[in-house]
């Protein structure tokens, strides 16, 4: 037996609706019940058709109790609002009369003959019947899933055209040279923002590069050697472009301010402690270096002697943290090379044992969190290594002639190895392109060659790119700008050039070549007589104008002028102040020694002889102290000249 469903309805007894006519027998009982009760003569749970409940709600809008509440109070009534029920059609008219502006534009564009048709397909507002919108969406997938195909197919030419077109998004259009000096580049910077860059080189200097100061000449404005008879290794900016830190030969790193003036240099180790995570600092060579990526107080270290130390601040000058290097048996190895990941999480270390090892900066350094033992060649130098922009790739360059692309989700066996990359440098380095499809090193000049070349390899299919002839040296250093998008590259003959294109590259080496060089005209001397005035006298010479700063010096050198107090007494001893002649040595020196000086060539018995009839006559000293004993004084005889004095005779006294 099939139920009904039953809702429930409103109940309302309405007082000043008359009661309806009974319906006729034509429809059955239930039916007429239901009317009957739904007209209001009635109340009880009962069905209501739509038809019914639009009659009710006007019938409470006509009656004259709520159109006097309206008119008063502003509302037709208090309690549960009905529903409203809306018109699509109605409401799509009122939009059609309410926007008119929008008709008349889609009449201009549209033909004439065609207005209804495309007034009833497009100016529809708000939504549609069901059987219309079901078509519409299924035309809409249908149309998207053919766009998004297209799209797919369209990716895919691009990525293909990409592929081929990688060569021309390498900036080597034009060519622009610098000269450091006579001595192999090793270190090559650029500012973050691309105003400057600067470069270090095997004979100790450091040059200071402006492009927006510099000429088509392309000069350095500024040279110096910050750590004296050391070779300049590494140099890199900070993240915010006001401090250089300086990797040199020596043990102790440098940070320098952006003009080149020493603002911190690390501490030294004791050479004397074996435990390198007691000391202080570095105790070897230094061998590689880098800043924090986003810490601007904060930079990495390696030396030779097994550590890489990471320091923290400018006011402090120990290291923060010790890192060390272990070879396969656990004995200590040298880090060659070093550097952060873009987000500061990994630390890599290629190591001179062939080894890459990475650890966690989130984690004690104790343990590494990757290893791969047979990288490149035992006794080989890992030269460079270095991650990609997106973090998920790794580079290394070693001197066993080859270089390697890793993944960091993969870190047992490379991507690729690239050989026959001949480096005689243990600074040689790679880097990546900005968007991390190219990957670029340079090479030293081989035998039998005439110039060395930078190579340029794809990191999706490893194939070469590019291969640009640089110079009759070693290629060196080599620096991508990301935002200048030129490349410098550094030689072995001092050397520095940079590649740029005209259209894809901006600011940078552009700025220095449309200033023409100016020449300095040479000051001409005329030669004057000089005249002789009164006041050129010194006696009439008036004294020249001085700086504050010179004037103030030299009153305070004038003991009147800075009125300085009297000098703290000198003389005396044990904190008792003696005057001149107050001591009984001061006396005697003044009195006897001084005023009755013995010549040196002068025999010393005759000396005294000479006053023993004064002191006879008035004795003072010798005479009163022997007068009870000895009152007649005896002297020795003078011995002969040349007789010896062991020959002399003994007298009655020696007896």
């Amino acid at each position: 037996m099939q139920r009904v469903k039953i809702s429930f309805g409103k109940i309302k007894l309405n007082v000043n609706v008359p009661p309806t006519e009974p319906k006729s027998n034509e429809t059955e009982g239930e039916d007429a019940q239901e009317s009957t009760e739904a007209d209001g003569n009635g109340g009880g749970f009962k069905k209501m058709d739509k038809q019914q409940m639009i009659r009710q709600i006007e019938d409470v809008a006509e009656d004259p109790e709520s159109q006097h509440l309206k008119e008063v109070m502003g509302i037709s009534g208090f309690g549960r609002k009905a529903a409203k029920v809306f018109d699509i059609n109605e409401q799509i008219e009122k939009a059609r009369v309410t926007r008119p502006g929008m008709d008349k534009k889609r009449e201009e564009s549209k033909p004439k003959e065609d207005d209804k048709k495309d007034e009833q397909e497009e100016d529809v507002i708000g939504p549609l019947p069901p059987a219309v919108s079901t078509d519409k969406e299924k035309g809409k997938k249908e149309s998207s899933k053919d766009e998004d195909s297209d799209d797919d197919d369209y990716s895919s030419d691009e990525d293909s055209d990409d592929e081929q077109s990688l060569a021309k998004r390498i900036p080597y259009t034009h060519e622009v040279q610098m000269q450091h000096g006579s001595r192999a580049v090793l270190a090559l910077a650029g500012d973050p923002s691309g105003a400057r860059l600067v470069s270090g080189s095997i004979d100790y200097d450091m040059c200071f590069w402006d492009f927006a100061g510099m000429d088509s000449g392309m000069r350095s404005f500024r040279q110096l050697q910050p750590c004296e008879n050391h070779p300049i290794r590494s140099l890199q900016y900070s993240v915010t472009g006001d401090m250089i830190l300086v990797i040199s030969g020596n043990a102790q790193a440098k940070v320098l301010d952006r003009d080149g003036f020493e603002k911190l240099e690390c501490c030294k180790g004791d050479q004397y402690i074996s435990d390198m995570s007691r000391t202080k600092g570095h105790v070897a060579q230094l061998t590689s270096g880098c800043w924090h990526p986003f810490n601007r107080e904060q930079f990495l270290t390696a030396a030779l002697d097994g550590t890489l130390r990471i320091w923290q601040g400018l006011k402090s000058k120990e290291q923060l943290q010790v890192i060390k290097t272990r070879a396969q048996g656990g004995l200590r190895t040298n880090a060659a090379s070093c550097n952060f990941n873009r987000d500061a999480t990994l630390i890599a270390a290629g190591c001179v044992d062939g080894s890459i090892q990475t650890w966690d900066t989130r984690k004690m350094f104790v343990n590494t969190t990757h290893c791969v033992r047979d990288a490149h060649q035992k006794g080989s130098e890992i030269t460079s290594i270095v991650f990609s922009y997106m973090g998920q790739q790794l580079a290394t360059r070693s001197n066993d002639e080859t270089m390697k692309l890793w993944d960091l989700r993969q870190f047992k066996q490379p991507l690729h190895t690239w050989t026959n990359l001949f480096s005689r440098y243990d600074t040689t380095d790679c880097c990546f392109s900005p968007d991390d499809r190219l990957l670029v090193t340079g090479e030293s000049l081989p035998k039998g060659q005439t110039e060395a070349n930078l190579y340029f390899y794809s990191t999706k299919s490893y194939e070469e790119v590019q291969r640009i002839p640089v110079s009759n040296a070693h290629v060196v250093k080599t620096l991508w700008h990301p935002k200048l998008n030129q490349l410098f590259v550094s030689c072995g003959n001092g050397t520095i050039k940079c590649y740029y294109d005209e259209h894809r590259s901006i600011r940078g080496a552009k700025l220095c070549v449309v200033k023409t060089h100016r020449k300095r005209q040479p000051m001409e001397m005329v030669g004057v007589s000089q005249i002789i005035t009164p006041h050129a006298l010194p006696l009439f010479r008036q004294e020249k104008s001085r700086t504050s700063r010179k004037r103030m010096e030299k009153a305070r050198m004038d003991p009147v002028k800075s009125q300085r107090p009297d000098l703290p007494i000198t003389s005396g001893q044990g904190g008792r102040v003696a005057s001149s002649g107050g001591t009984l040595s001061s006396y005697v020196i003044r009195n006897l020694g001084l005023s009755k000086r013995v010549d040196d060539d002068q025999d010393p018995r005759e000396a005294i002889l000479k006053y023993a009839k004064d002191a006879a006559e008035n004795p003072y000293w010798i005479a009163p102290a022997y007068k009870q004993t000895q009152p007649k004084a005896i002297f020795s005889e003078k011995l002969p000249a040349d007789e010896p004095a062991t020959k002399k005779p003994k007298t009655e006294a020696d007896k």
